[in-house]
């Protein structure tokens, strides 16, 4: 009898208090995790998703050819060429001057055949050279199968952001070109918005439009002081660096949280984060 009424006291304080610790504990991990879990993947366009400069030297040399076939010097051609890229590098683009992004990339091919050859070139010459370069690179321009084929795999996990900086028709145009803007749950283009990325302002944006946070994205793309320092002025979960070139990364420069050489890549760094 002395024993049934025994087993039958309550356990002991300290034991409850150890059991409560325990869940607890429990529960604050799992929500810690919950808060953090990678939810949306936010990349880049320009030779991140989109092999841009392959496509930009495929292009200029549809505009060597082209220029061989007028009264222009072969020896002035590659030097028109690379006044036009330094030009384009170079770029400052404001619509609210009521130009369009075509009369000023004319123009730079205009001047680059100016400098080049001393002399007021045909207006028409640059025009050619100007849509031969632009229609070359659109034509050239493509998502590949497979990242294509990655980009469908993980939307059935992440909810998938495009964020571009950029002229808003140059940009729109290449979106168009590679047809993928139904891949993303939204698409941005920096020309669009007051500020583009590295500001916090257009990831603020993002983050509003698709109805995702910070802490449960991740930011992909092939700058370090646009994509990678963007992430990071916005806090997101982690950065990954695009780097197709193996190159060191700069002196003092923004360190990501991970390198890929490639985005095919990217899996692997979402196992690790996972």
């Amino acid at each position: 009898m002395q024993c049934d009424v025994a087993s039958q006291h309550p356990p002991d304080a300290s034991r409850r208090s150890s059991t409560c610790s325990d869940v607890l504990l429990i529960s604050y991990v799992m929500w810690n995790m919950m808060e953090s879990r990678v939810s949306s993947i936010i990349f880049d366009l320009d030779n991140t998703l989109v092999d841009t400069a392959g496509a930009g030297r495929i292009a200029i040399e549809k505009v060597c050819e082209l220029l061989k076939s007028t009264h222009v010097q072969e020896s002035h051609i590659k030097d028109i060429c690379h006044r036009f890229l330094r030009k384009l590098l170079h770029e400052s683009f404001d619509p609210s001057e009521g130009k369009t992004i075509d009369d000023v990339r004319i123009h730079h091919w205009y001047e680059a055949l100016q400098e080049t050859q001393g002399t007021d070139p045909d207006p028409t010459l640059a025009n050619s050279c100007y849509y031969t370069w632009k229609n070359t690179r659109l034509q050239v321009l493509t998502l590949s199968p497979q990242v294509r084929s990655l980009l469908e795999e993980l939307r059935k996990n992440y909810k998938l952001l495009l964020l571009t900086n950029g002229d808003t028709q140059t940009q729109w145009e290449k979106i168009e070109a590679v047809r993928c803007e139904g891949l993303f749950s939204l698409v941005v283009v920096g020309g669009d918005h007051p500020e583009q990325k590295p500001a916090r302002s257009i990831f603020t944006h993002c983050f509003e439009s698709a109805g995702v946070r910070p802490q449960n994205c991740v930011m992909v793309g092939d700058s370090l002081g646009t994509d990678i320092q963007g992430g990071i002025n916005a806090r997101v979960r982690a950065t990954v660096w695009i780097n197709s070139d193996c190159k060191s990364l700069p002196q003092g420069s923004v360190t990501p949280d991970y390198t890929v050489p490639s985005v095919l890549n990217l899996n692997d760094v979402l196992l690790e984060l996972s």
